[in-house]
């Protein structure tokens, strides 16, 4: 078995491989999450990540990048706005049909009277 630790842009991940063969491609049972404070974070992970086509854009932040690898970019401030079981409704209403979130529309939601 062999491991592997690196760092990617302050955070650190943690590799294993085993030593039997794998006839298996990535799949969304393993995705990497991105919390991003603002939502020129969420753009630039979504927009870099998400080169190449349209097809692996998925709802709600999950996106597929050019290697098969799942990412979900999604905003810190998302628990928040999705732990008061009224107001999560409307989140989760505006949420749910977009593909790249946006802050912005997710708060109006959250804060709607």
């Amino acid at each position: 078995m062999q491991f592997s630790i690196f760092e990617l842009n302050g955070q650190e991940f943690i590799a294993m491989d085993s030593s039997g063969p794998h006839q298996f491609k990535f799949t969304q049972g393993i995705s990497f999450m991105i919390e991003c404070q603002t939502q020129q974070e969420v753009d630039h992970y979504w927009d870099n990540l998400s080169q190449g086509s349209d097809e692996n854009l998925q709802q709600c932040g999950w996106l597929q990048d050019k290697f098969g690898i799942e990412w979900q970019v999604v905003p810190s401030v998302l628990g928040k706005l999705l732990s008061d079981p009224v107001k999560s409704e409307r989140v989760m209403k505006v949420m749910m049909p977009m593909k790249k979130l946006v802050i912005d529309k997710l708060l109006e939601a959250y804060n709607q009277q």
